[in-house]
């Protein structure tokens, strides 16, 4: 699989533009969106190769976002990492049960994000 386009989802601008900044100077090309709903949408539309998606977020949270893109059609073969504070061992049991393809723990290095986005590549 290659990934050329990545979708970026956290409701803390800071966090959107350091994951943009790392990402777009990587090469890839990248969208952001602030919310889980805002992702749904985005990710019907800009069909990205790959979601970044923070957990707590206002709205719609990135377990429920991620429940509703693996459930549509149109957004269901899109593999997402949950980049988040979330560090129970629960958190990752249910996200390994709605089928995200990496778990990354916030605070963590930008190589991190690059290493994660090359190994689902």
């Amino acid at each position: 699989m290659t990934i050329k386009t990545i979708l970026c989802v956290d409701d803390s601008p800071m966090e959107l533009r350091m994951l943009a900044s790392t990402l777009t100077e990587a090469g890839y090309t990248v969208a952001t969106a602030q919310n889980g709903k805002e992702a749904i949408a985005v990710a019907a539309r800009f069909k990205p190769d790959l979601i970044l998606m923070d957990v707590n977020m206002p709205e719609m949270d990135g377990f429920q976002a991620t429940r509703v893109l693996s459930g549509s059609a149109e957004t269901k073969m899109i593999p997402v990492v949950l980049v988040t504070s979330k560090d129970q061992k629960a958190d990752r049991v249910w996200a390994q049960m709605l089928g995200v393809k990496g778990y990354i723990t916030k605070p963590y290095p930008p190589q991190t994000i690059l290493d994660t986005v090359k190994a689902i590549a």
